[in-house]
């Protein structure tokens, strides 16, 4: 399921189709992790470019999820500006940035606040550590920015090891150049005992860019 304090909870669904019972584990495991089509008493979900236009279905092209809809809130409390920008085209803008597969499915593939941007390449942190934490050792992943004199900016990798289990920075750089494109692998991978969360264990991204880009003025070169 996936929605916001803004729309009173879950605006989507992961519906179960009876056709993927017969999909290798793997396959259906990487349906389920989509969030899906919007539930009976919501509006249709979308997924739009920067004029408001739907992207392709095409399961690759990005864009902003936006909802609208009995419950999805009115607007923020005293604050008619940010009402005012968070509703602009009449739609609310999550902020979160996505695919829209064939079926209708969406797929969250990052915040639009922690997409790296390299060499005018966007790079999803979210696809990163899902390439990160298909290695056997990695138990957690988070990736950010970091400063890079050459393409502004580069990824970087916060990974926990699972108990027990070791691997190397540069052998979980290899890893991952083998499940995305190398170009997206992240620079450095940093191993840490645990990562920074909320009280409700999001991991805190901002924390981590603070420790990175400290120093530097702006938050890219």
């Amino acid at each position: 399921m996936y929605g916001l304090t803004e729309t009173y909870g879950p605006y989507t669904v992961c519906e179960w189709q009876e056709d993927w019972r017969d999909l290798p584990s793997s396959e259906r495991a990487r349906l389920l992790a989509r969030q899906g089509v919007a539930y009976l008493g919501a509006d249709p979900i979308r997924v739009v470019d920067e004029h408001m236009n739907d992207v392709p279905k095409d399961g690759s092209t990005l864009g902003e999820v936006v909802m609208r809809g009995n419950n999805v809130m009115a607007g923020y409390f005293a604050d008619p500006e940010a009402t005012e920008k968070a509703f602009r085209g009449g739609w609310f803008h999550s902020g979160d940035l996505a695919v829209w597969h064939p079926d209708g499915y969406i797929e969250l593939r990052d915040r639009a606040k922690d997409i790296i941007i390299s060499g005018g390449e966007n790079i999803s942190t979210i696809e990163v550590e899902q390439a990160l934490m298909s290695h056997p050792a990695v138990l957690e992943a988070a990736v950010v920015s970091m400063p890079h004199p050459k393409w502004g900016e580069r990824p970087k990798a916060f990974v926990v090891l699972k108990p027990g289990r070791q691997a190397s920075p540069e052998e979980l750089i290899e890893h991952t150049k083998q499940k995305i494109a190398r170009f997206k692998a992240p620079d450095e991978v940093e191993i840490v005992t645990e990562l920074p969360k909320t009280s409700t264990g999001k991991i805190q991204k901002y924390v981590l860019r603070e420790r990175v880009w400290a120093g530097h003025e702006k938050r890219i070169n």
